[in-house]
């Protein structure tokens, strides 16, 4: 027999509404409920930005506490429901949709009917008797949607971008160790397609390592930006029904709370509708994924085969390739890799429109630009580990097909040359296309260097050696 839900009614400015008993939330998140179901996901899939709204409740309670606008009692209540959301209790009742409309009222009402409702029980009282403590009245106090929506935003991102490095930092770790493991592995680097010089698959590998790490930096110092909030500043960044001296105290709770420095912004009707610094922070994600989906073309290109491509590299093989070609394997997680990088180049774009459309004193669509940095960083973590752990932490190399390559290609003249002059190079270059014939056995058939010159010259020492030369 099936359950028959209890509801109780509540009211706001458009009426009754009924709101399942044990609900926590209240009317106005059971309106956004009933209003947006767009993306499918809500806040409680993203544990990040339910904490953050929590921290950022927590800190206007403790503000309105120091400035007297709330007594203890109802103080302690709230700064008790606050820290057990914290603590990853009733996450389940934040279930606004990720897209919505009205600029985040709907997720800001959603924390603070939890809050609210959550410190009526602890007053002793039921869920909905809001004259013991009231979303708006306390929870909201000191606050506009305008101000804490932006800044649970900014504290949520900070949060899931450690978790972001944490996975890239792993990534470079992982591309680092491959470098060491095929530092003696001679290969023939490429340019447009083309053979150009040999290289060590080491150096390679590295500098694959190199160009994500330099990635790092960049999240971090997008994320730096993300610390300068707005709270105290209500709708339009005027203040307006915020106790003096709300913004800097306000700043210096959340700093406490987290561990994390926040200051006030120095202008808060400009810091109110302004959302750059997510496009900074939509660009650094960008340019991660640019690079690791170059990267990611490389591996491909390098395991192509096994018999007609380049087959320098081996992936693991994770999963059939075809329906009708038996023994066909692809690089299916560089490929899933590629499609998530496409995917945040893609969100930036929204993000970009986003910022843009905003109009005079608020911009209306931070949720859409929440959302994407939501999705990029959750998928591009995702993509990251599994990167690292199904593909480039089994990659093996063809040494010995490989060095038959470098042998074989006509493009070691290059390195030749300051050994046997540029109309020597030009000459058995020459003849090494005209007759099909191998640089290397050219060179040696016409004793223009002897076999243990010419491997010393091709070795991999000696290729890592004129890099550090340079260097």
């Amino acid at each position: 027999m099936e359950k028959e839900t209890k509801f109780r009614v509540e009211s706001d400015l458009l009426g009754e509404l009924q709101v399942p008993a044990d609900a926590y939330y209240g009317v106005q998140t059971q309106r956004a409920v009933n209003n947006y179901r767009i993306s499918t996901m809500k806040m409680c899939d993203y544990p990040d930005y339910v904490i953050a709204a929590a921290y950022v409740k927590l800190a206007a309670v403790e503000t309105n506490r120091q400035l007297g606008e709330i007594n203890d009692e109802i103080c302690d209540a709230m700064a008790q429901a606050c820290r057990e959301i914290i603590d990853g209790k009733f996450h389940e009742d934040f279930v606004t949709d990720m897209v919505q409309g009205g600029a985040g009222t709907s997720v800001n009402m959603n924390a603070n009917e939890v809050i609210a409702n959550r410190a009526c029980e602890i007053l002793g009282h039921k869920k909905g008797e809001h004259k013991y403590c009231a979303p708006n009245d306390h929870a909201n106090c000191g606050q506009s949607t305008n101000d804490a929506y932006p800044t649970t935003i900014r504290l949520a991102l900070i949060r899931m971008n450690k978790t972001l490095v944490e996975s890239l930092t792993k990534l470079v770790a992982s591309f680092r160790a491959k470098g060491e493991e095929f530092k003696s592995v001679i290969k023939m680097g490429r340019t447009q397609l083309q053979d150009a010089v040999p290289m060590t698959a080491g150096q390679e590998f590295n500098a694959f390592a190199n160009t994500l790490e330099g990635e790092i930096k960049n999240l971090n110092a997008a994320a730096a930006l993300l610390h300068e909030i707005n709270m105290g500043g209500t709708a339009i960044g005027t203040g307006l029904n915020a106790a003096p001296g709300f913004p800097e105290i306000c700043a210096k709770k959340l700093t406490e709370l987290t561990g994390m420095e926040f200051k006030a912004a120095s202008d808060l009707v400009a810091a109110t509708p302004d959302t750059g610094d997510y496009v900074s922070y939509s660009q650094a994600m960008k340019h991660l994924a640019v690079k690791l989906s170059k990267i990611c073309n490389d591996l491909r290109l390098m395991a192509s085969g096994p018999r007609c491509g380049l087959h320098e590299i081996n992936l693991p093989p994770m999963a059939p390739g075809s329906s009708i070609m038996p023994g066909k394997v692809n690089p299916v997680i560089p490929e899933v890799t590629n499609q998530t990088c496409f995917k945040v180049m893609g969100n930036d774009t929204t993000i970009m429109m986003a910022a843009e459309a905003g109009q005079l004193q608020l911009n209306v669509m931070e949720p859409i630009i929440m959302q994407c940095l939501t999705e990029d960083i959750t998928w591009m973590t995702n993509a990251m580990n599994t990167l690292r752990e199904k593909c480039v932490d089994g990659i093996t190399v063809n040494a010995e097909h490989t060095s038959k390559m470098v042998k074989h290609s006509i493009g070691i003249v290059t390195a030749l040359n300051p050994y046997i002059g540029y109309k020597n190079s030009t000459k058995i270059a020459k003849e090494a296309l005209e007759t099909g014939g191998s640089v290397y056995d050219l060179v040696l058939a016409k004793g223009v260097l002897a076999k243990e010159q010419l491997d010393k010259i091709l070795s991999p020492e000696h290729m890592l050696g004129s890099e550090e030369r340079v260097k």
